[in-house]
């Protein structure tokens, strides 16, 4: 004889099949498992950009690091001798130019970085060329800011910076290009059009970064 359980009315009724409810069960289970992954998925954090896929054009010989590189702390000045780190930019997509008026490509290549600055002026986006010339070239380093706004240019004469960069800059002119949380993700030594579609691809990923 079956055994039964009494409901609300006063009639029986039969009692459900053990089996039934263990079946239930796990398909309740399977199901919660597969939203957990989904949910998993979805906020899953995403890891850096590989931005390799710039390395083409004037970028060909970009160095595109396999694990981010951390910047120096070390002090640079503006042109009015206030100190500054990079630090100081973080939050902000930066694009580094180590250069010297002495320097023609790194000359030839300025225009390009200013028209880069002009693309992004309303983003988090600094292009900041850090200038290795002396004081008595002050003002060749005043002439070039003017030919190329909106640039703002920053000074390290002692090359500071260039030997504190891992590995060291290799010459000028050298560009180094942070992304928001202040991590080297490439670097370019020698002469580029930072106006060109790949730059602009590289600022875009590292923009769209969290």
């Amino acid at each position: 004889m079956n055994e039964v359980h009494l409901v609300e009315d006063g009639k029986a009724a039969p009692k459900r099949n053990p089996l039934v409810w263990a079946i239930s069960g796990v398909a309740l289970v399977g199901v919660a498992a597969v939203l957990y992954v989904i949910a998993s998925a979805s906020f899953k954090p995403h890891g850096p950009a590989d931005l390799r896929e710039f390395k083409k054009g004037t970028l060909e010989k970009l160095d595109v690091p396999a694990v981010p590189r951390a910047a120096p702390d070390t002090v640079f000045t503006s042109l009015d001798g206030k100190p500054a780190t990079l630090a100081d930019f973080k939050g902000r997509v930066v694009v580094m130019n180590l250069w010297a008026t002495w320097c023609a490509p790194c000359k030839a290549e300025m225009p390009t970085l200013a028209k880069l600055q002009a693309a992004y002026a309303t983003q988090p986006v600094t292009v900041l060329p850090i200038t290795v010339d002396r004081d008595s070239d002050l003002n060749l380093v005043n002439e070039e800011m003017a030919a190329n706004p909106p640039l703002k240019a920053y000074r390290d004469p002692g090359y500071k910076v260039s030997f504190a960069l891992e590995p060291r800059a290799a010459g000028y002119p050298t560009t180094v290009i942070y992304d928001r949380q202040g991590r080297e993700r490439a670097r370019m030594s020698g002469p580029a059009d930072w106006s060109g579609p790949e730059a602009r691809g590289i600022v875009e990923k590292l923009l769209a970064e969290k």
